[in-house]
């Protein structure tokens, strides 16, 4: 029988070091992502990593790790975990992890301008109002992340909220105990991508996240989360366009999309015609993200550029054709940038970036 996942090739080398070193975990619908990272001599240092992908979520459409519908599989989570860290054999055993954001919600609150004692106590009667459960149930956090003067001359102050179901919370703490790892700090996926794609640039951004199973649309302005969006339209769905139109494995189909992507010249125009469908399918949830942005958020600044993120930035020729559709700079994800890291891994450089930028902006906020 066909071992139904793959190793992305992590690297083992001797580690010896007192510098306390972190791991971030990147739970996604499909895969796990670890990275292992210490304080090294000018940037915090990449000392090993270790991706875990499933092969049978191909096959099987409705096979996830965890789904929308905020279910987790535990026991698959629990052991893929265990055989990533027996392959990567850390020396910590320290994490830090990310929600998705449907496993969350989030929203933006605008309230006049007054003390901090008085704006906790706004925040928490008005989360009420938003918050579409019982408070009891959710753990709540907030950041300020903009302001503006009306047209009266009156201040106002944007705070993004942020609520977990407390459930959730418990089942990933469990599932780090019964790994045998020590979760320490737990935050959705939003903040660790503008930590490790943005960092404290001031410039109007757009991240597009492109999973196997959900595409999630962040806007970062002035170094901080503003907004975001969730979509179905994933690289899982390229896929399932090409085996079905082709008539072909959903296996052979993944390979042909990483081969040749949406290029769109030569023998490669068939394949890209059958896709472009649900890339502009992200594309255009981008463009809704942006139109609630500006809806909802007094004062919303233009946004200037986009950065590529998760398995789909790998897609040949998305960059172009994002850049062509959003008119605005697209760029793939380069969060090694933030880091040092052993000369082994500068090859796949490329590749990496994407994929582990979740998990490497949550190792970040323990450098910082």
């Amino acid at each position: 029988m066909q071992n139904p996942f793959k190793f992305l090739q992590p690297l083992r080398f001797l580690k010896q070091t007192i510098t306390p070193s972190y791991l971030g975990v990147d739970i996604g619908t499909t895969s796990v992502k670890v990275v292992e990272v210490k304080q090294g001599e000018r940037l915090p240092q990449i000392l090993n990593y270790a991706i875990l992908e499933s092969r049978s979520s191909l096959l099987r459409v409705n096979t996830a790790l965890q789904t929308s519908a905020l279910k987790l599989f535990e026991r698959e989570i629990i052991d893929l975990l265990k055989a990533t860290i027996a392959h990567m054999k850390p020396q910590t055993r320290e994490a830090v992890a990310s929600f998705p954001i449907f496993s969350a919600f989030t929203t933006i609150l605008t309230f006049p301008e007054m003390s901090k004692s008085d704006l906790e106590k706004s925040i928490a009667f008005q989360a009420k109002q938003y918050i579409p459960v019982p408070i009891s149930e959710v753990a709540i956090d907030w950041m300020k992340v903009g302001e503006y003067r009306d047209e009266k001359g009156f201040n106002y102050q944007q705070i993004f909220l942020i609520s977990v179901p407390r459930e959730q919370i418990a089942r990933y703490q469990r599932i780090f105990r019964e790994a045998g790892m020590n979760l320490g700090t737990l935050e959705i996926e939003n903040l660790s991508l503008t930590r490790a794609l943005v960092g404290a640039d001031q410039t109007p951004t757009f991240i597009i996240d492109i999973g196997s199973r959900s595409t999630v649309v962040v806007i970062a302005d002035k170094g901080t989360v503003h907004f975001s969006g969730q979509s179905d339209f994933a690289g899982a769905s390229l896929t399932q366009a090409l085996s079905s139109s082709l008539n072909i494995n959903p296996l052979r189909a993944e390979e042909l999309k990483k081969e040749r992507g949406i290029i769109g010249t030569g023998p490669n125009y068939e394949l890209s015609t059958i896709m472009l469908p649900f890339v502009d399918g992200i594309i255009n949830e981008v463009k809704r993200v942006q139109f609630n942005y500006k809806s909802q958020v007094p004062g919303a600044r233009e946004i200037e550029r986009a950065i590529l993120s998760g398995g789909g930035a790998n897609l040949l020729g998305i960059e172009k054709y994002v850049q062509q559709r959003l008119g605005i700079p697209t760029v793939k994800a380069a969060p090694l940038l933030r880091f040092e890291y052993p000369p082994g891994i500068e090859p796949l450089a490329g590749e990496l970036n994407p994929l582990l930028s979740v998990a490497l902006g949550l190792t970040l906020r323990e450098f910082s």
